[in-house]
């Protein structure tokens, strides 16, 4: 993107999907990322230096030229570094603005977020040996983009969806190695909802009539309709079946041939997610 895009029609479209100019302004006042001019007059000059810099493919010191060769503002490289520097949790809050303003109407608001474990060598094993690896189980919240928990164990320590404490109304998103009926019930009585990704038999599928639910028949009717949304329970012991709701995506074509080549030929399986529907509280 030109220079020049950010001084006329380009940057007011920015302004405009950013929440106009006083929500920037105010923004940045409270993250103290603009506190006083030195060179800069205002909270949006500030962000069209950042974004010329960010985007525009040229270094501090002809960003400033530029700057200062249209009126834009008057400030040395080494200021707008270190102005720079001072812009990165009002950055986060912008972006995580406009994402927000971009989900569905049944995420804004709420927190998103990812859970997932890593396995780690201990100093001077080998993975995969007993009591050889730390496993890291950590969650990833959106918008903000940023981990808010971290948890380190040995590996006698499982993948469990309700390790990391629920916040209230949070939609929490994790692989098939979290689809457990009894940790899914703890987020969801937690006051959560979950998104599950699910293998087709690493769970007891129900029906509504209570009876099991052949998960591979209604994905071969997903081959002829394209997709899967559907009420479905999953079983659990000594205790009611756990009401969710199963969706299921037809793969392209392409994204097959691919999974395919990289199973060394075996044929790609279709992964249903299934979770509590974040619109039906």
């Amino acid at each position: 993107m030109a220079y020049e895009s950010f001084v006329t029609e380009g940057f007011e479209a920015v302004i405009s999907r950013l929440g106009g100019r006083a929500r920037i302004e105010k923004s940045a006042l409270e993250t103290r990322a603009f506190l006083r001019a030195r060179g800069i007059e205002n909270a949006l000059v500030l962000l069209r230096l950042i974004l010329a810099y960010c985007l525009g493919g040229k270094g501090l010191r002809l960003t400033a030229a530029w700057a200062s060769s249209l009126g834009v503002a008057d400030i040395s490289n080494v200021a707008l570094l270190y102005r720079l520097r001072q812009c990165g949790d009002w950055l986060s809050v912008l972006a995580g603005a406009a994402l927000s303003a971009a989900c569905p109407k049944a995420t804004q608001g709420r927190t998103v977020r990812i859970v997932d474990a890593t396995a780690v060598p201990k100093a001077g094993q080998k993975a995969k040996v007993s009591n050889g690896l730390w496993r890291l189980h950590c969650a990833f919240d959106l918008p903000s983009e940023r981990f808010s928990h971290f948890e380190l164990t040995d590996e006698s320590e499982g993948e469990r969806l309700d390790r990391i404490p629920v916040v209230k109304g949070e939609i929490r998103l994790a692989d098939r190695a979290y689809l457990a009926a009894e940790r899914i019930a703890a987020v969801i009585d937690a006051g959560g909802d979950i998104v599950v990704r699910a293998g087709w038999k690493n769970a007891r599928w129900l029906g509504a009539d209570g009876k099991p639910f052949d998960l591979i028949a209604a994905l071969k009717k997903a081959s002829e309709l394209g997709k899967i949304d559907m009420p479905v329970w999953l079983g659990r012991k000594g205790a009611p079946a756990l009401a969710l709701r199963l969706v299921a995506v037809r793969k392209p074509p392409h994204h097959c041939a691919s999974a395919s080549a990289s199973s060394a030929g075996r044929p790609a399986q279709r992964q249903p997610d299934f979770g509590r529907d974040p619109c039906r509280r």
